[in-house]
């Protein structure tokens, strides 16, 4: 019996299906309040090479505590997700489903807060890269032969 492994373009189809067909569970069929406690988007989706087990990274909008409900909520329909991603997508097992928090548009959000108040700080007049004397000199061009 020979064992065929998927190729990375069939891995990464899988998982651009994976993640349109969460997205819509989660939107029409979770019926779950914690799951609607804090506002939940797929940021990105990791499928194993063998199909067999499936990342789904989520960023939730809101409070702490939302965000904490949310993430119990979403455990607690991976099951229920499973099941009906197996009937949507053809494979021929269904893949363990895992959910994790994302949080790096949280930390980039915060790093774009950092740099502008960075640049509200630095003062207007003063120029970042001051300019020798030596840069307004003209230097002349060698490249073609005298």
């Amino acid at each position: 019996m020979k064992i065929v492994m998927p190729t990375d373009r069939r891995v990464s189809r899988v998982a651009a299906l994976i993640k349109r067909e969460v997205s819509q569970i989660l939107m029409q069929e979770v019926k779950d309040d914690r799951v609607g406690s804090g506002m939940v988007s797929i940021t990105d989706v990791n499928v194993a090479g063998d199909l067999q087990h499936v990342k789904i990274f989520v960023s939730i909008y809101g409070t702490e505590e939302a965000r904490k409900e949310t993430m119990e909520g979403l455990r607690a329909a991976t099951g229920y997700i499973r099941s009906s991603l197996g009937q949507r997508v053809r494979l021929r097992r269904t893949p363990e489903v895992i959910f994790f928090e994302d949080r790096s548009l949280e930390r980039g959000d915060k790093m774009l807060s950092l740099l502008n108040r960075i640049s509200e700080n630095s003062k207007p007049d003063e120029d970042p890269l001051p300019r020798s004397e030596s840069s307004d000199q003209h230097i002349p061009d060698n490249s073609q032969p005298e």
